[in-house]
């Protein structure tokens, strides 16, 4: 390892870094809360604001001080961005490792940026309008339907691997040892707040597949338009409640692995 790779790896290392990281894994918790909570809404006839990352950075915005919590929130998960980007290039040699932290660190800068659009222009694109474009342009391409077909089925795949990660507990090999009771309520909040993430990403996945199949981008959509589709099934809302309630247990588990997680 080189003098300034050693230099990265200590300042990845340091007890600041690890701090702020921390925070940024309080504000992960605050996004899916939000989001569980306009998914609420939503299944109840009250939501007028999309269920995704947008709209609860959009709620936050409105709150009395909210560009000192959003400069905050860009804070935090500038952050993991830098925790996560460590850990692709200086952490696990496994290769399924190194992916996830790369997926990790792509999704935290989006949010970044996404904060930050927010604060300097006080606009936000929804996640739904986005991953149709991004679809769009996609299936514009030779072979696009290859290609949106092929990161459909990977979205699917990412669904099934959360619902496993979820079932499985593999979450507790990032957590310390803890209380018993503690302990017991993570693997709670863990085991539903995965499983929710699975579910929506699987169905996700599906509607991004049928896009590549019908040649047709608006069958794409973000967390929002895929959350309003569980109110479409013939449980009606209340299987989106039960979906909305899953974001929100994964969020108390994100809040929870900000004080449990391995550093």
């Amino acid at each position: 390892m080189s003098e300034a790779e050693a230099m990265a790896r200590r300042a990845a290392d340091s007890p600041a870094m690890d701090k702020l990281a921390r925070v940024g894994l309080v504000c992960r918790g605050v996004l899916y809360g939000l989001i569980g909570v306009l998914a609420l809404q939503i299944a109840f006839g009250e939501g007028g604001r999309e269920a995704d990352k947008n709209g609860a950075i959009s709620t936050v915005a409105e709150l009395p001080f909210g560009a000192v919590i959003l400069w905050i929130m860009v804070v935090g998960f500038a952050a993991l961005t830098v925790w996560q980007a460590c850990e692709a290039i200086f952490g696990s040699r496994r290769a399924k490792d190194r992916i996830e932290s790369v997926s990790r660190v792509v999704v935290y800068a989006f949010i970044c940026v996404a904060l930050l659009t927010m604060l300097l222009s006080g606009e936000s694109t929804s996640d739904d309008k986005a991953s149709q474009d991004l679809t769009g342009k996609l299936l514009a391409l030779p072979a696009g339907q290859v290609i949106v077909g092929a990161i459909g089925l990977g979205i699917l795949a990412l669904g099934v691997y959360w619902v496993r990660y979820g079932i499985k507990k593999e979450f507790r090999k990032q957590l310390r040892p803890m209380p018993p009771r503690a302990g017991s309520v993570m693997d709670r909040l863990g085991l539903a707040g995965y499983i929710a993430r699975g579910v929506i990403a699987g169905l996700a996945g599906v509607f991004v597949i049928q896009a590549a199949i019908t040649f047709d981008s608006d069958k794409a959509g973000g967390i929002d338009a895929t959350l309003r589709a569980f109110a479409d099934t013939p449980a009606g809302p209340w299987l989106l409640v039960v979906v909305a309630l899953g974001v929100l247990l994964f969020a108390g588990y994100c809040l929870g692995e900000a004080r449990w997680r391995r550093t």
